[in-house]
């Protein structure tokens, strides 16, 4: 028995594109290997880094979007590791949102289905076209109210993205993170790769930073198969 990993995480960088309201990531030298060698006999060579919790690809805490939900530390880890499918939704255009209809039709096309507890990444494409361009963090498709409320009915407790957002950029609902805040569940931002297990099932592991009373984590997410 084997196991084939695919990393679904993005590149954290200094310069790297953030939502315009969060920190902008820095990363700088703390001590060279010559300095640690000259202060303590040895080389040791680390970096500082600024960034924040939503920065990268990460989760958010249901605190970030619910003054009385629980923060990434307090949150259980099921809802960062457990079953996932992806849907490809792909075709669905920048100018128009994530129906419920689109998902049906993804998920009877991907001949997969959604349980209760399920992690549901969604594949737009959005990564592969416009990263690093200056559409990446303006224009882009995201869930309208009804599609986001389809998967948590289905069960899904983290709805995943590779997008700045699960949110249509014109909604000014914030449609899918009102979801996640009527349901207590979670999302995922800025993921990548999913063309690589779109319309699979997998293990999926995406687990937050330990931070005390933090609103969100940068995390590492991976698509574990087993063969």
């Amino acid at each position: 028995m084997g196991v084939k990993l695919v990393d679904l995480t993005q590149e954290i960088y200094q310069g790297m594109p953030v939502f315009p309201l969060h920190q902008k990531t820095m990363i700088f030298p703390n001590i060279s290997h010559e300095d640690s060698e000259k202060q303590i006999g040895f080389m040791f060579a680390t970096n500082n880094l600024l960034i924040n919790e939503h920065g990268p690809t990460h989760s958010d805490a249901t605190y970030e979007y619910d003054p009385n939900g629980k923060y990434i530390d307090e949150m259980p880890l099921e809802f960062f590791y457990g079953p996932a499918v992806c849907l490809d939704v792909s075709h669905v255009l920048p100018d128009r949102y994530i129906t419920s209809r689109d998902l049906e039709d993804a998920l009877r096309n991907s001949q997969q289905f959604i349980e209760k507890g399920d992690i549901v990444l969604l594949y737009t494409g959005h990564y592969n076209r416009s990263y690093g361009t200056e559409e990446w963090l303006t224009t882009y498709t995201g869930l309208d109210y009804q599609a986001a409320k389809w998967l948590a009915d289905k069960g899904a407790v983290n709805i995943g993205i590779d997008a700045p957002a699960i949110d249509h950029p014109d909604d000014p609902k914030y449609s899918g993170h009102l979801i996640c805040r009527e349901y207590g569940i979670t999302n995922t931002e800025n993921l990548c790769n999913l063309d690589q297990v779109a319309g699979m099932r997998f293990l999926y592991f995406g687990l937050p930073l330990r931070i005390r009373k933090g609103t969100g984590s940068p995390i590492r997410a991976v698509a574990v198969f087993i063969e």
